[in-house]
């Protein structure tokens, strides 16, 4: 199956290429531009396949040499590690082409805006809301990543009832895919003088940054409201009405943005979340129709499927999905999240595989 896909994508390199000489098509800059952009994705796994496929010559050439007579046993033996090595080399590149399909597939290199929002447990559950945008601003970082705010709505005690921000960097959306659902933790909250464990809830929405080509999002669909942003006073507060309330008409989908003090930025910033929402929306749908005939990815991704509970008392995470238990909460909300990821793409990519 990964052979059959690994000459499609050949074929629409190629053709892309012939394209992209073509004079007719220099001259229609936008098209242009879409052949350009669709082979500039299509280079890095073409390189790796054209790579993959000089090590099995290199292989089948190797095999031909053994089966010679009159070689001596020191020349064997350095065909035979030869092959080895070059038998291991062919592995590692073929685990890497189907990683890089099933990232393309799935959009894994997409930046993305990221929604958090404080569910059942009141105050409790904004405070952990603030406690996860503190773990994914940080693992960000450890990335090279960039993460930018878009909106919040803070409370009182500095926790969050919400909050938006995109993050942006090279294989964002392919790590950060499988945060969608439930977060659940089980604590004492500071105000709990008995002791006396609380359950909290989070939901985290990862949403895919769309494109225009993605989305196409008409200006008379669009119903735009502006109003003074909120603030903590003093020179904080925005005298001018500069935050945004966007509004999808088709689909009666709202979006705010009160995060800069330009109203130009805001509608930018919106028109993003917009678009993301949209996409999302597209996406879940067709992703629903795929899994009522087969389970193809860890998780489904809604919004209300538990997905991991962090408990304090036994300093554990539980991610429900695949049953890994990991003691390190501290170091996980500091942003250690590889471990969990990588066992989360590599269940992923198992099912995925198993479903072509």
């Amino acid at each position: 199956m990964i052979s059959r896909i690994l000459e499609e994508r050949k074929k629409r390199y190629d053709e892309l290429h012939d394209l992209l000489a073509d004079e007719k098509v220099a001259a229609n800059q936008a098209q242009y531009q879409a052949y350009a952009k669709e082979m500039s994705a299509l280079t890095p796994l073409i390189n790796e396949y054209n790579s993959y496929r000089k090590i099995l010559k290199d292989i089948d050439e190797t095999e031909k040499v053994l089966k010679e007579k009159g070689h001596d046993r020191e020349f064997i033996a350095m065909a035979e590690e030869e092959l080895r090595d070059l038998k291991v080399t062919s592995k590692a590149s073929e685990s890497k082409l189907e990683e890089i399909i099933l990232e393309k597939e799935s959009g894994g290199d997409k930046d993305i805006i990221m929604e958090i929002r404080a569910g059942t447990g009141g105050v409790e559950a904004s405070l952990f809301a603030a406690d996860l945008l503190r773990m994914y601003s940080r693992y960000a970082v450890k990335k090279g990543w960039k993460a930018e705010p878009i909106d919040s709505s803070t409370t009182e005690k500095g926790g969050y009832k919400e909050v938006v921000f995109s993050i942006s960097g090279k294989g964002v959306y392919g790590r950060l895919k499988f945060e969608s659902g439930t977060h659940r933790v089980q604590r004492v909250p500071d105000t709990e003088a008995s002791g006396r464990i609380h359950t909290s809830a989070v939901t985290v929405a990862v949403l895919p940054e769309a494109e225009d080509v993605d989305i196409e999002v008409k200006p008379e669909d669009i119903k735009i409201d502006v109003f003074r942003a909120g603030g903590a006073g003093g020179q904080s507060v925005n005298r001018t009405d500069s935050a945004v309330r966007m509004t999808h008409l088709p689909t009666g989908m709202v979006v705010t943005c009160q995060d800069e003090r330009s109203q130009l930025k805001n509608k930018a910033k919106a028109l993003r979340v917009l678009r993301a929402r949209l996409f999302d929306m597209r996406k879940t749908e067709h992703d629903r129709k795929i899994s009522q005939s087969r389970k193809a990815q860890v998780g489904s991704g809604d919004r209300s499927e538990k997905i991991r509970t962090y408990n304090f008392p036994d300093r554990r995470i539980t991610d429900h999905r695949i049953g890994l238990s990991v003691h390190n909460l501290e170091g996980v909300l500091e942003g250690d999240l590889d471990e969990i990821i990588d066992a989360l793409k590599a269940e992923d990519k198992k099912l995925r595989l198993a479903s072509k």
